[in-house]
C-alpha cells in the first residue's frame, strides 16, 4: 500500500497514476484486437460489433456511478485508519455491483435485438449484433465487479494489481479471440459470437484476479466473506454518492448524441471528420482522467486522515501536469492535423473539417484539465453532486443550445459548432475549478 498521508505529493501522485495509465491504454487495446479480427469478416461484422459497443458504453455510467461512490467512502476510510469500515463498505460495493451486474445482464440479454434495432440495425447486422451483445452480457456481472473491484484496490492505494489484471486480460483475449472467431485449433467457428466469448472469459479472469487480491489482503485492504454478507444501509450509502456522478456520465452520454446530430445537419463529411477528430481528442483526455482518479483517492485519503490542506495540494498538483500534458498535445495535433486526419480518410471535405476542428477546439481542451481532475478531486472527497451541476449547465446550458444557434449564423455551419465546443469547455472548467475554490468540498460527510 502506498502511503499517501505523507511524505512527497508528487511521488505518492506518480506511484498511483502510472499503472492507471498502462490500464488506460491496455483497456483501449483490447477494443482495438477485437475490431482487427471482427474486420476480417465484412463489414457487417464490424457494424455489429460497433452497434454492440454502442449499447454496452450505456451501462458505463451505471459502473461510474459504483466506482465513484466506492472510491469516497473507502479511500475517507483508509486514510483515517478505520480499515475494518473500509472493507466492510468495499464488501457491499462488491455485493452491489455484482447484483446490478446481474439485473444488467438479464435486462440485456432479452432486450438485446430491439436495442439493435432500435440504433438502426437492420438484417445480417442486426442479427450478428444481437448475438454479440447477449453474449456479452452474460459477463456483465463481471465487468461492474471488476471496475469496482479495481477501485476499491486504488482507494487503499494500490493501482498495480488492476494493472497486472488488465494485462492479463488482454493477453488472454488476444490468444482467444482468434480461435473462437476463426475456429483455430480445433475450436468451432463462432464469428462475431466467438469475439464476445473472448472478452468474457478475459473479464471474467480479471475479475477473479482482483477478488483474490482482496479477499487475501495482497492489495492492501482485506475483504472477508463476513463483509459480502448484505447490508443495505452500507450499500445504499455507495449507491447515493455515486447517483450523481451517474447522472453527469448519462448527460454527457446524451449530449454526443445529440451534438452528433447536429454535426450531421452540415454532410456526412462533417461527420466523418469530427469523428476522427474526436478520437485524437479521447487520447487527449485519456491522462486527465487518469490523474483525475489518482487525486481521487489522495483528496479521499488526506481528508480522512484530517490533511485538507494537502488534499488541496495534490488536487492542484495534478491539474498542473495534466495542463503541461494537454498544452503539448494540443501544440502537436494543430500543426499536425492535416496528417493526423488523412491517415484515416484522405478525403480532401473530410481532411478540410477534421482539421478545422482540431485547429479551433485543441487548445481549449486545456480547459478539460480543471473540470476533469478537479471534478474527480471533489467526487473523492464525496462531493458528486457539484461536478454533476457544473456538467449539466456546461453542455446543456452552454454546448447545445450554442451549437444550435451558431451552426445557423456561422458559416460554414460546422465552424460555429466547433465553437460552441471550445466556450463550453471553457465555461465548464472554470466552474468547476471556482467551485474547488471555496473550499466546502472538504467539509463533505461520507
Amino acid at each position: 500500500m502506498i502511503a499517501l498521508t505523507e511524505g512527497p505529493l508528487l511521488k505518492g501522485l506518480v506511484m498511483l497514476a502510472w499503472p492507471m495509465m498502462v490500464s488506460a491504454l491496455l483497456q483501449n487495446l483490447q477494443t482495438v484486437i477485437d475490431l482487427f479480427w471482427v474486420g476480417r469478416l465484412g463489414s457487417s461484422a464490424v457494424a455489429a460489433l460497433t452497434l454492440g459497443g454502442t449499447v454496452l458504453m450505456m451501462l458505463f455510467p451505471v459502473v461510474m456511478g459504483l466506482s465513484t461512490g466506492t472510491v469516497a467512502i473507502v479511500s475517507r476510510c483508509v486514510g483515517a485508519g478505520r480499515l475494518d469500515e473500509a472493507a466492510e463498505s468495499a464488501g457491499q460495493s462488491l455485493m452491489a455491483a455484482l447484483a446490478v451486474g446481474l439485473l444488467a445482464g438479464v435486462a440485456g440479454w432479452y432486450s438485446a435485438d430491439g436495442l439493435c434495432g432500435l440504433l438502426g440495425g437492420v438484417g445480417d447486422v442486426r442479427s450478428l449484433g444481437t448475438d454479440y451483445l447477449r453474449i456479452s452480457f452474460i459477463g456483465s456481472a463481471a465487468i461492474f465487479v471488476l471496475f469496482v473491484g479495481n477501485s476499491i484496490l486504488q482507494s487503499s492505494g494500490n493501482t498495480v494489481i488492476p494493472m497486472y489484471a488488465m494485462v492479463l486480460s488482454n493477453v488472454i483475449n488476444l490468444l482467444l479471440a482468434p480461435v473462437f472467431i476463426f475456429g483455430l485449433l480445433g475450436a468451432p467457428a463462432l464469428g462475431v459470437k466467438g469475439a464476445a466469448w473472448a472478452a468474457v472469459a478475459s473479464e471474467i479472469i480479471a475479475a477473479l484476479i482482483v477478488i483474490e487480491a482482496l479477499a487475501t489482503g495482497r492489495g492492501g485492504l482485506k475483504v472477508l466473506k463476513a463483509h459480502w454478507r448484505p447490508q443495505f444501509a452500507v450499500a445504499w450509502r455507495v449507491i447515493r454518492i455515486g447517483i450523481p456522478s451517474s447522472g453527469q456520465m448519462l448527460s454527457r452520454s446524451l449530449m454526443s448524441g445529440v451534438l452528433m446530430r447536429i454535426v450531421a445537419s452540415c454532410g456526412m463529411a462533417a461527420v466523418a471528420g469530427y469523428g476522427i477528430a474526436a478520437r485524437f481528442h479521447m487520447v487527449l483526455l485519456m491522462p486527465g482522467f487518469v490523474l483525475g482518479n489518482a487525486a481521487a483517492t489522495l483528496v479521499g485519503q488526506n481528508l480522512g486522515a484530517g490533511r485538507p490542506g494537502r488534499a488541496r495540494q495534490a488536487a492542484w498538483l495534478a491539474v498542473l501536469i495534466d495542463l503541461v500534458i494537454m498544452a503539448v498535445c494540443a501544440a502537436v495535433l494543430v500543426t499536425w492535423a492535416p496528417v493526423f486526419v488523412r491517415v484515416f480518410d484522405p478525403n480532401p471535405e473530410v481532411v478540410r473539417a477534421g482539421v478545422s476542428y482540431l485547429r479551433v477546439t485543441s487548445f481549449f481542451y486545456i480547459f478539460a484539465a480543471f473540470s476533469i481532475v478537479l471534478g474527480r478531486a471533489l467526487q473523492g472527497a464525496g462531493d458528486t453532486l457539484s461536478p454533476m451541476v457544473t456538467t449539466i449547465i456546461g453542455l446543456w446550458g452552454v454546448q447545445v443550445p450554442l451549437a444550435f444557434l451558431m451552426a445557423r449564423l456561422v458559416t460554414p455551419s460546422m465552424l460555429g459548432i466547433w465553437w460552441s465546443v471550445s466556450i463550453a469547455l471553457t465555461v465548464n472548467g472554470l466552474m468547476v475549478a471556482l467551485w474547488f475554490q471555496t473550499g466546502r468540498w472538504v467539509n463533505k460527510r461520507v
